[in-house]
């Protein structure tokens, strides 16, 4: 568990406020203690990373990379439904608990993603295959059974992932067709009942900033929790492109939900550009990374910072985004970015 962070001294509140970019050589930054591990202990929030669980298998730069550099770690698809059920009944829990394995022996939280969500569902999981009753009765099965398997060994869970459209209407999804708006409340009530020691997160994209997508789910959350469903957390994804600007208004967004009593938590970040790079775009990614951090580092109750792989060798972006890339704080040789020593420089001033 992260110990509440207590309010940031003067001179550091003034420095991150402030700060814009520090954009340091390329590749200045070394291993060890000077990495972003170290430099984010003490600040109250984690820094961690998705990770692809072929290349930590293979690729030894990248494992020792990963146990260097983070202290929590999400898994980019082995816990997603399809590759834990992919046959009806039939679980596929191995490649799920090699991460924890991984996590515990470097001393590392592991965030569980995701429960509910409408994409990457097994494909047996059809409407035409179930009633309604039915697919009610097999999420509840499918949440009791995830999150009961790790049941103490998930930090915390994205419980519901993406349940929204851009402007603030629930998603049209199997869920919703089947079971109506319920099946949020219901899913986090299961998933607490599974694990009552793990902290349950909402989590989407393009909600890092103030808009009708954003303020669906901080009215989500007030009357989740008015009704008394256990929602602790709220997950902004931080997928963002340099191309179409950065947003002015995350840290007033993230204050809001801070002031609702919820955890808050940058899910995803990576920040792609139209390639090839240049040094102008390279510093606006910096600059973009660290203006989400500044913001969970100015709450109270922003817990942890998560990029999207860290590393361009292994990002999802070039094979969903073409002609565009570069979306992460470490090339494809391993070696750091400027925007990793923006998020370095930024941890070390609010410790």
């Amino acid at each position: 568990m992260i110990p509440k962070r207590t309010a940031l001294g003067a001179a550091a509140l003034a420095a991150l406020t402030a700060l814009s970019v520090t954009v340091l050589p390329t590749g200045s930054a070394t291993a060890g203690d000077t990495g972003l591990r170290a430099a984010a202990r003490g600040t109250g929030t984690k820094i961690g990373t998705a990770v692809d669980m072929a290349a930590l298998a293979a690729d030894a730069p990248y494992a020792a990379a990963v146990a260097r550099e983070f202290d929590t770690v999400t898994p980019e698809n082995v816990m997603k439904w399809e590759s834990v059920e992919p046959t009806q009944g039939t679980y596929n829990w191995g490649p799920a608990d090699d991460l924890i394995r991984f996590a515990r022996k470097n001393g590392q939280a592991v965030r569980g993603h995701t429960l509910v969500w409408h994409s990457q569902n097994p494909s047996w999981l059809t409407e035409a295959n179930f009633t309604p009753a039915q697919l009610k009765a097999l999420l509840r099965k499918h949440i009791f059974d995830e999150v009961g398997h790790f049941k103490g060994r998930i930090w915390a869970w994205d419980v519901a992932n993406e349940v929204f459209n851009e402007d603030g209407t629930l998603r049209d999804t199997i869920w919703l067709r089947a079971l109506g708006p319920s099946y949020i409340a219901d899913a986090f009530r299961w998933a607490h009942q599974a694990d009552p020691s793990a902290w349950l997160f909402l989590n989407d994209y393009n909600v890092d900033w103030i808009s009708p997508k954003s303020d669906a789910y901080y009215n989500l959350i007030k009357s989740l929790r008015r009704q008394g469903v256990p929602v602790h957390g709220f997950g902004m994804q931080g997928h963002l492109g340099i191309q179409y600007g950065l947003p002015g208004d995350v840290l007033e967004n993230v204050r809001r939900f801070d002031a609702l009593g919820v955890k808050t938590a940058f899910t995803e970040v990576d920040i792609r550009m139209i390639l090839p790079a240049d040094s102008t775009k390279v510093q606006a990614q910096a600059e973009g990374f660290g203006l989400l951090l500044r913001a969970c580092l100015l709450v109270r109750n922003c817990v942890s910072y998560t990029v999207w792989g860290f590393t361009d060798k292994y990002s999802w972006v070039p094979g969903v985004f073409p002609e565009e890339g570069s979306a992460t704080p470490f090339d494809e040789q391993l070696q750091p970015k400027p925007a990793y020593d923006t998020l370095r420089e930024t941890f070390l001033l609010a410790r």
